[in-house]
């Protein structure tokens, strides 16, 4: 999905300028956890989340995330909105909860990053 439908459904706003909105988003995860994040992410994918910390950026470059939704309209400071534009880093803020976001971006055909584990 692009980066740009991404927006569209989750009626997101844009934090950091010059993002290619065409960007290919291969899946998405939902987590606070940033060892979550490390454990289930995939590369190029799209991360929301609540935590609007520094650490969130660069542990989105760790994992290879290609962009960074935060939920229930959460705002980064200037110094997580500055880290992900020096890394390339898409950051977008949006106004639902994890949840409901979640829900709107599986409704509009987005895969789950870790849609091929299975919990036992």
């Amino acid at each position: 999905m692009k980066l740009r439908d991404i927006i569209r459904v989750v009626e997101g706003k844009v934090l950091t300028e010059g993002v290619n909105l065409d960007m290919e988003i291969s899946c998405a995860a939902g987590a606070d956890l940033m060892s979550d994040v490390l454990a289930f992410a995939k590369p190029n994918a799209l991360l929301l989340t609540g935590l609007v910390n520094p650490q969130v950026v660069r542990t989105a470059e760790m994992a290879d995330i290609a962009a960074i939704v935060f939920v229930r309209g959460k705002m980064p400071g200037p110094e997580t909105i500055a880290l992900a534009r020096e890394k390339g880093i898409p950051l977008i803020a949006a106004p639902y909860t994890m949840f409901e976001m979640c829900g709107r971006l599986y409704e509009a055909g987005m895969a789950s990053c870790d849609l091929d584990t299975k919990q036992g």
